[in-house]
């Protein structure tokens, strides 16, 4: 899952991609690279985040996913925790929606989502960006991660999401500290009980930067794929990076020498 953020502040590619042609070229670099999904969000997310409007959003979103859908065949997912960005976005040519609140903060989500076909990814947070890094202390992180995905699976199939259409993602930075987010890779397999696909997201994230001492993310690329290759051994089967070739590359090598069965064969 490749990463295209079109705003101005996220964490690491904020800014890059707001002019058409430079949008243009990341898609097309993308798609040479080998990614399966294209990730479009439209509202930061990083810790410390506020909210932007739905116009704005939708300003932002729209236009990316059509010009996606317009110059490729690539599938591609709106990261949104709103309903009505998700709904226009499917509407644009959206297969997937990417809901880092696990249908938590818009509760019109799961119907939309349902009414619409999508495909689904839920995520675990706790609190929303602006604050979500106040409280990072857990009694037993993986039963609350765990918990709070099976609430909200159990949430969009009473709305009509088929199970099938379900992936999750155990939030990697999202209202953790770093032994947090050390913990859940530890013990990702148990995430394993969900019965669902397990996405992973630490692409140049914090955390990494913790452990290298490297507050700049662009020194965090081997980190990230340090993080991939376990998390392949793990049991994690989708990876959301900013570096698509070289994560591609890492899960292959990771999945040759574990014997995990990939559905799929490259190279």
């Amino acid at each position: 899952m490749g990463v295209l953020n079109v705003t101005p502040d996220s964490f690491y590619d904020g800014g890059r991609y707001l002019d058409r042609d430079a949008l243009q070229r990341r898609v097309e670099t993308m798609i040479v690279d080998g990614v399966d999904l294209i990730d479009v969000g439209g509202e930061s997310s990083r810790p410390g985040a506020h909210p932007v409007s739905l116009t704005e959003e939708l300003d932002r979103v729209i236009p990316a996913i059509e010009l996606i859908v317009a110059s490729s065949d690539c599938p591609v997912s709106v990261d949104t925790s709103k309903a009505r960005i998700a709904a226009e976005s499917v509407a644009a040519g959206a297969e997937f929606v990417n809901d880092i609140s696990g249908l938590q903060f818009d509760q019109e989500m799961a119907s939309i989502v349902a009414a619409s076909g999508a495909g689904l990814f839920l995520m675990h947070t706790r609190g929303r960006p602006a604050t979500m890094q106040v409280d990072t202390l857990y009694q037993d992180i993986i039963a609350e991660v765990a918990g709070y995905l099976g609430a909200a699976i159990d949430q969009a199939r009473a709305a009509g999401v088929k199970l099938e259409k379900i992936a999750v993602d155990p939030g990697i930075g999202f209202g953790k500290s770093l032994d947090g987010n050390l913990e859940i890779l530890q013990r990702l397999p148990e995430l394993a009980r969900l019965g669902r696909p397990i996405l992973l997201g630490t692409s140049r994230k914090s955390f990494i930067g913790q452990l290298l001492q490297q507050a700049d993310p662009e020194q965090r690329l081997a980190g990230s794929l340090a993080t991939v290759a376990l998390g392949v051994t793990a049991g994690a089967r989708i990876f959301r990076t900013h570096d698509v070739a070289l994560t591609r590359q890492a899960a292959l090598v990771a999945w040759a020498i574990s014997g995990a069965d990939t559905g799929t064969r490259h190279g």
